[in-house]
């Protein structure tokens, strides 16, 4: 009887550390780029960016057409009335210049939650088909550099190494 459960022993520990660890990896890159939902977004932002673009050109011309204008008629005006017509013309310009800045700005907020987003949509899919798959890692990779996109919550040692870490800094002090 000892033998059949030492024998059932083994077996059992034998079995779990034969139990291979399933890793495999994605181009992030390349999920980014060929995601449809990239493409979308893409598009998007791009005809958003041409409209704001349209407002900001119209903006410009007519300024355009104001200083020209007043150019044209510039001479026969008094020092006076000269300043006044340069002055709403320079204070014009900088209210344009202050919406170009503003919209540059605002489109790249919106591109940069954007992309914030899709790559939350992108980790929660690999997570998931990751679990689906019975894959314990799904490392990402890109051209320049690499990223773990999924581990097993028993593989994480980010706690502990950040315990330690702090323990090291402390005694730098």
């Amino acid at each position: 009887m000892k033998k059949i459960v030492t024998l059932l022993v083994l077996v059992v520990v034998f079995n779990s550390c034969t139990e291979q660890t399933k890793i495999a990896y994605v181009d992030v890159e390349e999920l980014m780029k060929e995601y449809k939902g990239t493409k979308e977004a893409e598009a998007t932002m791009k005809v958003k960016s041409e409209s704001l673009q349209k407002e900001l050109d119209s903006l410009i011309g007519a300024w355009q057409n104001k200083a020209k204008i007043y150019q044209e008629s510039s001479k026969g005006l008094s020092a006076k009335v000269r300043s006044e017509k340069e002055q709403a013309l320079m204070q014009e310009q900088q209210q344009i210049n202050q919406r170009q800045q503003a919209v540059q700005q605002q489109v790249q907020a919106e591109g940069q939650k954007s992309l914030e987003a899709l790559s939350k949509e992108i980790n929660d899919f690999v997570k998931n088909y990751a679990k689906e798959k019975g894959y314990n890692f799904v490392l990402g990779t890109t051209s320049s550099n690499g990223t773990v996109m999924y581990g097993e919550e028993k593989a994480d040692i980010t706690d502990d190494v950040l315990v330690q870490l702090n323990k090291t800094f402390k005694t730098k002090e």
